[in-house]
């Protein structure tokens, strides 16, 4: 069969070398729409405001990236894993990600039609009601991008709410370190001051004599993290009363898999937190490589009109029959940037689709068992860790999840041995935390075992005594 000259003009196309642009065509483009130079193009973005020259990476074509996730996908760890800082590893049922990854899910990110998608509505809704009774918060949103851009939210949704029009937050120095500077990062602009509080040498929490000197009306919130980056336990009862006595709104940045031992922020001291957001990593998401994670953030209803992200609620239509639909969406993908609650428009609605379908499967009860099975194998992790000379635990006081040793070693050389063992040792917190010396955030979820924790001991214990 002949084929046709516009048959032939496809073939040669297709068959043609791609040629990446150039300097010249961007060049091009700019005189085209009438403009001097790129930075001429974001000239509305004051000077003060810019990051600077930000150098973009080559393209890469789809065989090369291929390749290169290969590679990286060939250096993930399957060490022995002590370390927490934020990010832990749980045991997920494997239907969590089977269910999570059909199609009908996996596809599909915000619908912006979101009515006519009336399963992922009603997931949606499912995972507010959840994290609302794991919080004892009376409402939740449906998802944030992260637990660090969930708290700097937070942040703005108080200063928002406080009528005085003050602008400064009371953040702890026992909140996650990159918590802070994410917050600081979106909020420095807009002329709200992080004042930081330290912890206690003894106890590695906040105290009421350390809030004493701060009655100034400019105050907005304070920031009471649950447990802490050590993981300690704050005094949250007595914080947030005080915090109440001074006309101060209470930010409660929580681990939701603690929610099912340790005291909801809804039910903190006589009034409960008013906002409360954080990781959800916890429930069902994988390490992988960084993330993805998502955020939640839960508050009173009283706020509820100031909460940014999506609000999932249930109705009934003309027949009675229930159907779902979102409430409130006061984002800047629907109405004007200026008048929005948030300018970060992206949720993760495929994790929270994993987070619910983890959390229904383990239920009340599952979620106790490995909260309390996580308590016990810290503790025994701290027990026969301190047993070494040379090993001290900091901190007093009780802990979940986490505890800060100290060493008679430098810790990024320990670490550094312990993985040629297998071993992810824990976090140096030399970092963040200098005044800590050889300070090492270790952590044990319910996933280590006895003979695991026996195994570390024992190299810790070889390497101590070099």
């Amino acid at each position: 069969m002949l084929l046709s000259p516009r048959s032939l003009s496809q073939i040669q196309k297709i068959n043609m070398p791609y040629i990446p642009h150039t300097p010249n065509d961007i060049t091009a483009m700019l005189a085209t729409i009438g403009v001097g130079s790129i930075d001429e193009l974001f000239d509305e973005i004051p000077t003060d405001l810019r990051c600077g020259q930000e150098k973009v990476p080559s393209f890469l074509t789809e065989m090369e990236i291929g390749q290169l996730m290969r590679q990286r996908a060939e250096q993930n760890s399957n060490a022995v894993c002590f370390l927490g800082a934020g990010a832990y590893e749980h045991h997920i049922p494997a239907a969590v990600w089977e269910i999570t990854t059909r199609g009908e899910f996996y596809s599909a990110y915000t619908p912006y039609q979101a009515e006519a998608s009336q399963g992922t509505l009603q997931l949606l809704y499912e995972f507010q009601t959840m994290m609302a009774n794991l919080t004892a918060m009376e409402a939740s949103n449906a998802s944030l991008y992260d637990g660090a851009s969930a708290l700097a939210e937070a942040v703005l949704m108080a200063v928002r709410l406080t009528k005085t029009k003050a602008k400064r937050i009371i953040m702890p120095t026992t909140v996650h370190p990159i918590y802070r500077r994410v917050v600081n990062t979106i909020v420095k602009n807009q002329a709200i001051t992080l004042t930081e509080i330290p912890y206690d040498i003894d106890s590695g929490t906040i105290t009421l004599e350390s809030l004493a000197h701060l009655t100034e009306a400019d105050i907005a919130a304070l920031v009471i993290p649950q447990p802490n980056f050590f993981g300690g336990l704050e005094a949250v009862d007595e914080l947030t009363d005080w915090a109440h006595t001074q006309g101060i709104f209470v930010i409660g940045v929580v681990n939701p898999m603690t929610l099912a031992v340790l005291s909801p922020p809804g039910e903190w001291g006589i009034m409960g937190a008013d906002i409360v957001c954080g990781e959800g990593q916890p429930l069902g998401i994988p390490l992988s490589a960084g993330g993805p994670y998502f955020g939640f953030m839960c508050c009173k209803k009283a706020y509820v009109r100031q909460m940014p992200g999506r609000i999932i609620g249930r109705t009934v239509d003309l027949d009675g029959k229930t159907g779902y639909t979102l409430t409130l969406q006061a984002r800047e993908q629907h109405i004007r940037r200026s008048k929005a609650t948030s300018n970060i428009c992206t949720n993760q609605g495929l994790m929270v689709t994993a987070a619910t379908i983890h959390t229904a499967l383990l239920g009340t009860k599952g979620l106790q068992h490995t909260a309390l099975t996580c308590h016990a194998n810290t503790t025994a992790l701290v027990e026969k860790l301190t047993d070494i000379e040379g090993v001290n635990r900091i901190f007093k006081g009780p802990f979940f999840h986490e505890v800060v040793l100290r060493l008679e070693k430098p810790v990024d050389e320990v670490l550094c041995e312990l993985t040629t063992h297998n071993i992810l040792g824990g976090y140096n917190l030399m970092k963040f935390y200098p005044e800590l010396g050889n300070g090492l955030l270790v952590c044990a979820t319910e996933m280590r075992t006895q003979a695991e924790i026996d195994n570390f001991a024992s190299q810790l214990q070889r390497i101590m005594k070099k």
